[in-house]
């Protein structure tokens, strides 16, 4: 086929078919199409859109360019879980150890941050010695001996995504929902799941601003997992105010380190529980469907005493200290120093600490996660593009989040920092992320909905 004809067709707005998506990906793939008409396919998918299908068919051929994982050796239900990014995420830190606590296999391959939005990856390398570049053996045999691993993506998954991610980098179409899709399902669907939760966040600190928006995307990704024999579901979570009080890499493992130690904040708390409850239904869905033939809870629709039951096991297995203890072995496993855990003050820290303070008293109303974001990322805890060295000990602690109320010169937030030309700007950032009003706002709702 003509490559140039393929371009033309989406930037006048036509919808691809599978033979073209096909020559599109396996011909890069091949280096048999060049960068430069790549990106201009990508401009016109951003400026145009992709279809269901189209996103479907480039999801197969992105995750049959590289491996994909065999656990099916594995005893155990193997359940994966994604996040569409946010801030203050650390959610799957906390998350992979718990669930696999409870005797379910969790792979994760994750991501780094760029621009306002965090990465678990970068997270996960602030802790001294932590290996998250495995490669794809060395990741199964820790799956095998832990239950979990989280690594980034290696040369063997899915290798035209992360090409791909690479160009829309460089050519500003990294926000497109269709690429964005077909990059996640393309990753998740190579990890050998059985299982998927996805957490579709939506707010000022998301990709996606309005729920409506983050239910379609959720739908759409729901519905390929499913079409490829992965049992999907979504959440969709609120994203308007940063998750927990920590923000930055070093900053935000020290968090996980105290959920895993029952002093968690209740709003990242309440998102790892329903997010891992989600995981252990899944997985006892699969289990169950081994032996029918189909997935019957899902036909009937959800249990809700069997999802809170769920819950409630999570609880246990972070108040016995299970959780943590598998927390231990897969930073371990993966060459990383887990004295962290009783000894945070092996993690990278800041030189400088610097106040925000409050400069009238009331309520506050909400504290703007897409600012606190780049706040970080120009104190150096983020990028501005993918090759950026981002610094492991800056960011932000929230002291105040929305509902406090607070007198005038009451601290809001404690600034991390190194560089002191860096400071002013995040400083006028951060204090601008708080918006404070005479009366208490509504309460926030952390769980929007669920797609099924």
């Amino acid at each position: 086929m003509n490559i140039k004809e393929i371009i033309r067709k989406k930037r006048d707005g036509g919808v691809l078919n599978e033979d073209e998506v096909r020559c599109l990906i396996r011909g890069y793939h091949r280096e048999e199409i060049p960068d430069y008409q790549m990106a201009a396919f990508l401009m016109a998918a951003f400026l145009r859109g992709l279809s269901e299908e189209e996103t479907s068919w480039l999801t197969k051929e992105m995750l049959t360019s590289g491996q994909r994982l065999d656990l099916s050796e594995m005893d155990s239900p193997v359940v994966g879980k994604h996040s569409t990014g946010g801030v203050g995420d650390k959610v799957s830190i906390v998350l992979a150890p718990l669930v696999a606590s409870a005797g379910v296999v969790v792979p994760m391959i994750a991501g780094r941050g760029l621009g306002h939005t965090g990465g678990t990856i970068d997270k996960l390398e602030s802790i001294p010695g932590f290996n998250a570049s495995l490669d794809i053996i060395t990741f199964r045999d820790i799956l095998w001996e832990v239950g979990t691993a989280i690594t980034a993506q290696g040369e063997e998954i899915a290798p035209v995504d992360r090409r791909l991610y690479s160009l829309r980098d460089a050519t500003e179409t990294v926000e497109s929902r269709g690429l964005i899709v077909s990059s996640i399902m393309s990753k998740k669907l190579s990890e050998g799941l059985q299982g998927l939760v996805l957490d579709v966040k939506c707010g000022k600190g998301a990709f996606l601003k309005r729920e409506d928006e983050a239910r379609d995307m959720a739908e759409t990704m729901v519905r390929i997992g499913n079409s490829f024999g992965v049992r999907t579901v979504a959440v969709i979570t609120d994203m308007e105010e940063p998750l927990g009080k920590a923000v930055g890499n070093a900053l935000e493992v020290r968090e996980c380190i105290n959920l895993l130690k029952g002093r968690g904040e209740p709003d990242l708390e309440e998102v790892v529980l329903f997010l891992g409850a989600w995981m252990l239904y899944i997985a006892e869905e699969v289990s169950e469907s081994q032996e029918l033939g189909a997935f019957r809870l899902a036909r009937e629709g959800i249990d809700q005493e069997r999802f809170y039951q769920k819950i409630a096991r999570l609880k246990e297995l972070l108040a016995s200290g299970e959780a943590m203890k598998k927390f231990v072995e897969m930073v371990e496993a993966q060459g990383g120093r887990a004295e962290v855990v009783v000894s945070p003050g092996l993690l990278p820290i800041a030189r400088n600490i610097h106040t925000i303070e409050a400069t009238t008293e009331g309520y506050i109303q909400t504290v703007d996660a897409e600012k606190v974001g780049t706040a970080t990322m120009l104190l150096g805890g983020g990028r501005m593009r993918m090759d950026d060295v981002i610094d492991h000990s800056v960011g932000v602690v929230l002291l105040k989040k929305s509902g406090q109320f607070v007198k005038q010169r009451e601290p809001l937030a404690v600034i991390h920092y190194n560089d002191d030309e860096r400071l002013k700007e995040a400083e006028t950032l951060l204090k601008d992320s708080f918006r404070i009003g005479p009366e208490s706002p509504p309460e926030k709702k952390m769980i929007r909905g669920v797609v099924v």
